[in-house]
């Protein structure tokens, strides 16, 4: 399984509170972030691989830093959580790259826990594609070179 580590960025402490407590529980390690103008520079130091963002934030709104994280990594897997309960903006956030959209308050149910495994799960399948391509190519060369 990959690394458990998550970013979740979020202008609102309380709801990085319980999502923290949350994703601990069930077994993650959850970095928080409420400034999320020091978004891009804890990604890329810190090599986060899952992030959970909000949408509507000050300073930056959750699409633009989706966008920038996508240009910056497009394998990183991006768990949008937002207030504003519409299909429009989870289908806007899909169109900028996200992998999932959850909509708050998160309660009692366990919708934000599965898709973040889901998430870890096709890093997960990533890895192994490229392991087995790489093996692939090895094999290929191997065999083109012998006489």
């Amino acid at each position: 399984m990959a690394d458990l580590r998550i970013l979740h960025i979020d202008d609102d402490a309380s709801v990085t509170r319980l999502v923290a407590k949350r994703l601990t529980k069930a077994g993650y390690t959850v970095t928080s972030l409420n400034d999320p103008t020091r978004a891009m520079d804890t990604i890329i130091n810190d090599n986060f691989r899952v992030v959970i963002l909000d949408i509507e934030m000050p300073v930056i709104d959750g699409l633009k830093l989706l966008d920038q994280i996508k240009h910056h990594d497009g394998g990183i897997q991006v768990i949008m959580l937002t207030g504003v309960a519409t299909t429009m903006m989870a289908l806007e956030s899909m169109r900028y790259g996200a992998n999932d959209c959850l909509f708050k308050p998160i309660g009692r149910s366990n919708e934000l826990t599965l898709a973040v495994s889901d998430a870890f799960q096709r890093i997960d399948r990533w890895r192994s594609r490229l392991g087995y391509l790489a093996e692939r190519r090895r094999t290929e060369r191997h065999v083109c070179r012998t006489p």
